[in-house]
């Protein structure tokens, strides 16, 4: 293949030609999306590290508010999630995933950033004196505590609104 016909292939796949001749990566390859799940793939990940869940419709179906979906959740949401579990030792169970019915934004269940993990004492504890609070948020005025790793956990009525950024690894 001529070097003329490589070209074209290339830019079409996202890299930008320098004028060296040398290909480098483009400014959108830097942000790429997340890596996601299926909801089986995500369940396999949950159970095996203890994880549990509940569901109020008893289902998955991201499309049902009543339902406790994974579907499309970020791996980096899974491995926080499990990292979690570890490090606090406590029993961790979610009771939102992906499913509609939650606020929307880039750091959503929707995008699969959030989870809402139960309230539990252990879980409450762990969180309000190993994690740095940072505040109430604003317009429900949960209070907030910010993991090592950069990711915050709001304290809302019946559970904590989780948003991972980033696993702790």
């Amino acid at each position: 293949m001529s070097r003329r016909m490589a070209r074209p292939a290339a830019l079409a796949a996202g890299a930008v030609l320098l004028t060296s001749g040398l290909l480098a990566a483009s400014a959108t390859a830097a942000t790429a999306a997340p890596a996601k799940y299926s909801q089986a793939a995500a369940e396999k990940q949950l159970k095996r590290a203890g994880v549990t869940w509940v569901s109020s419709g008893r289902c998955s179906n991201r499309y049902n508010k009543r339902c406790t979906s994974f579907d499309q959740i970020n791996k980096s949401t899974v491995a926080g999630v499990i990292d979690f579990k570890k490090a606090s030792k406590c029993a961790v169970t979610l009771t939102a995933g992906t499913e509609k019915g939650h606020a929307s934004g880039t750091y959503s269940h929707w995008n699969g950033y959030k989870v809402d993990i139960k309230l539990t004492s252990c879980v409450n504890a762990y969180i309000t004196h190993k994690f740095r609070y940072v505040g109430e948020r604003k317009g429900d005025h949960a209070k907030q505590y910010k993991s090592p790793a950069g990711n915050i956990y709001a304290r809302e009525g019946s559970h904590w609104d989780v948003t991972y950024y980033r696993a702790a690894r």
